[in-house]
């Protein structure tokens, strides 16, 4: 018979310790840099796609304010649940 693991409880780390935390703040230190690299992406495929030179700019502002709108969703999310839970 096979146990279930439990997880980070039989290690001896708590459900929101550190390396959940870590976890998390990692996957929000990269959201910025993927949503950037997504957007000048889309820009240049167009770009070479359509001939033209401007839209690789336009998509990678506009991947870097998406970006910027993501962080701060997950960090307010994060603050909010932080702030429930005391």
């Amino acid at each position: 018979m096979i146990k279930k693991s439990a997880g980070f409880k039989s290690a001896g780390f708590k459900s929101d310790g550190f390396v959940v935390a870590a976890a998390r703040y990692t996957a929000i230190a990269m959201t910025l840099p993927g949503a950037t690299f997504a957007g000048y992406a889309i820009g240049y495929g167009l770009d070479a796609w359509l001939h033209t030179t401007y839209l690789k700019i336009v998509f990678l502002i506009f991947g870097i304010l998406s970006g910027f709108v993501q962080l701060i969703r997950q960090l307010m999310n994060d603050m909010d649940s932080k702030s429930g839970s005391k």
